[in-house]
C-alpha cells in the first residue's frame, strides 16, 4: 500500500515557507505600500533581518535560488553599497524595531572579502543598534573558505553557520556542478568551531541524479562524524522550465518517486538512530539544540529559511529578490541586481510585488504552519485566535478527517491530527487547506 500512497501523493505541492506562496504575489503591493507598512511597525516590534548576497563564483545546477555568476569582484562592491543604502532607508522608516536575528543567504555570502564581511555587519548594527545582541547566521560555501574569512566571521559576531553539502559522491557532485570534498567540509566545520562559531547547520539533498540510497547513506555517515547541531534534508525540485540552469541536469538519471521516498526514509532513520530529533518533515536537530526544544514546546515556526525558532513579528529582507513578511503581508524586492540598485539609488524601496493578507488568509496560514510544525492543530485554539473566521477552516478539517480514504488525517477530540501514516505526506495534507493552490500557474517540488 505504501508504494501506492507514494505515487498518489507525489504531485508537486508547495513547501509552505509562506502562505500564500510567492507565485500568488501581485504587483499591487509596490514600494509605496512597502513604505507605509514599514512606517506602521510599532516601536519595539520584534524583527529579523535577511540579507541576500546573490553572487557565486560557480553555479550549482540544482540550485533554485536567485544567483548571479561572477568571475571578478568588481560587481560585488557596488551591490554592498546598495545594501547599506537600503539599510538606511529602512532604518529611517522603522527606527525603533527590536532586531533579534540576522541571516545572510545567497548565493555565497562567504564570497565577500573579509573586510567587507566586517563592514556590512557593522553597518547593520549601526542602522539597528538592537542587532548588537542578535543571533547572526550565515550560509557557508566551504570551498576556498580561508582562515581570513573565518576570522572575519568571528570578528563580525556570527553565531551560526549553515553549510551546503548536498552529497559527497563525486559522480553526483559532477552532475550538479558542485564538487566539494568531505575534507573541505570537515575543515570548515573545525575552523568555525575553533573560532567560537559553534552552532553548525548542514544542508543535504536527496533525489539528485545518480544518487542512490547507498550513496546517501555514506554521505550521512560522514556528516554524523561532524555532529552538526541541525541538518536539513531537502528533496531536489527539478523544474528546468522555471530554472534554466537545471537543463544541465541529466533528467534520465533522476531517481523515481519511490526511490526518492526510500532515500529520504533511509537518511531519516540514520539521523534519528544517531540521537537526532526529527523536526517537521525535513529537519533534524540534536536534542539540546534550540530548534528541537522549540519543537518539543510547540514554538516551532516556518519562514523562508525553513524551520526556525524565530518568533519575530516582522522579517525584513534586504537585497535583490529578498522577501519580507510584515504584519500586513509580504513584500518582494526586484530580482535583478541592476534594477534593484536603480530603485535604491533614487531613494526608493525596491519592492515590486507582494501580498496583503486578509483575515481569512491568516487563519489558513496559521493552520498550515501548525500542521507542518506540529502535525496537528486545535479547533479551540483556532477559534480563540480568529473567532467566527475559523469556522470555514474547521469545517474543511472535519470533512477531510471524515472523508480521507487513506488515513492521513484524523480528528481526536478538539484536535485535527496528521496520522503517523500521513506524516510523510504532510505537505499534501497542508495543501488541502490552501485556498489559492491551482489558481495561478506555479511549479513546486514533488511532495515526497
Amino acid at each position: 500500500m505504501v508504494p501506492d500512497l507514494v505515487r498518489k501523493y507525489a504531485a508537486p505541492v508547495p513547501r509552505y515557507t509562506s502562505y500564500p506562496t510567492a507565485p500568488h504575489f501581485n504587483e499591487e503591493v509596490d514600494g509605496k505600500v512597502a513604505k507605509t507598512w514599514l512606517k506602521e511597525l510599532k516601536p519595539n516590534t520584534r524583527a529579523s533581518l535577511y540579507f541576500h548576497i546573490p553572487f557565486c563564483d560557480t553555479l550549482c545546477w540544482f540550485c533554485g535560488c536567485t544567483t548571479r555568476h561572477v568571475l571578478r569582484y568588481d560587481p560585488v562592491l557596488p551591490y554592498l553599497q546598495t545594501l547599506k543604502d537600503e539599510l538606511k532607508l529602512v532604518a529611517e522608516l522603522a527606527p525603533e524595531i527590536n532586531v533579534e536575528g540576522v541571516h545572510w543567504g545567497g548565493g555565497s555570502p562567504t564570497l565577500l572579502k573579509p573586510d567587507d564581511i566586517i563592514e556590512l555587519a557593522s553597518a547593520i548594527r549601526e542602522a539597528f543598534p538592537s542587532a548588537a545582541d542578535a543571533e547572526f547566521a550565515i550560509e557557508i560555501d566551504p570551498r576556498e573558505f580561508d582562515d581570513a574569512r573565518v576570522e572575519a566571521l568571528a570578528k563580525a559576531g556570527f553565531t551560526r553557520a549553515s553549510i551546503g553539502v548536498q552529497d559527497f559522491d563525486t559522480k553526483v557532485q559532477a552532475s550538479i556542478n558542485r564538487m566539494q570534498s568531505f575534507e573541505e567540509t570537515e575543515s570548515a566545520v573545525n575552523r568555525l568551531r575553533a573560532a567560537g562559531i559553534n552552532s553548525i547547520n548542514v544542508d543535504l539533498v536527496y533525489g539528485l541524479p545518480y544518487q542512490s540510497r547507498d550513496k546517501l547513506v555514506r554521505t550521512v555517515e560522514q556528516i554524523l562524524t561532524l555532529r552538526p547541531d541541525r541538518v536539513a534534508l531537502f528533496g531536489y525540485a527539478h523544474v528546468p522550465s522555471v530554472i534554466p540552469r537545471q537543463k544541465m541536469i541529466p533528467t534520465d538519471e533522476l531517481p523515481d518517486v519511490l526511490e526518492r521516498f526510500a532515500q529520504a526514509n533511509r537518511a531519516a532513520t540514520l539521523f534519528t538512530g544517531a540521537g537526532y530529533q526529527r523536526i517537521g518533515f525535513d529537519h533534524f536537530a540534536v536534542p539540546e539544540d534550540s530548534l528541537a526544544v522549540a519543537a518539543w514546546e510547540g514554538r516551532l515556526h516556518r519562514n523562508f529559511q525553513g524551520y526556525t525558532t524565530d518568533e519575530a513579528d516582522a522579517l525584513i529582507g534586504f537585497g535583490a529578490s529578498s522577501i519580507s513578511k510584515l504584519p500586513q503581508g509580504y513584500l518582494q524586492n526586484e530580482k535583478t541586481t541592476r534594477r534593484y540598485a536603480a530603485e535604491i539609488e533614487k531613494g526608493e524601496l525596491a519592492t515590486v510585488r507582494g501580498f496583503e493578507l486578509s483575515q481569512a488568509d491568516r487563519v489558513r496560514a496559521f493552520v498550515i504552519e501548525r500542521l507542518l510544525c506540529d502535525f496537528a492543530f486545535s479547533a479551540g485554539t483556532l477559534k480563540a485566535h480568529f473567532g467566527a473566521l475559523a469556522d470555514p477552516v474547521i469545517n474543511d478539517a472535519r470533512y477531510f478527517a471524515e472523508s480521507d480514504p487513506d488515513g492521513l488525517f484524523s480528528r481526536v477530540g478538539d484536535r485535527f491530527v496528521v496520522t503517523d501514516r500521513g506524516r510523510p505526506f504532510v505537505r499534501s495534507v497542508a495543501a488541502s487547506f490552501d485556498a489559492y493552490l491551482g489558481t495561478r500557474a506555479a511549479t513546486h517540488s514533488t511532495a515526497v
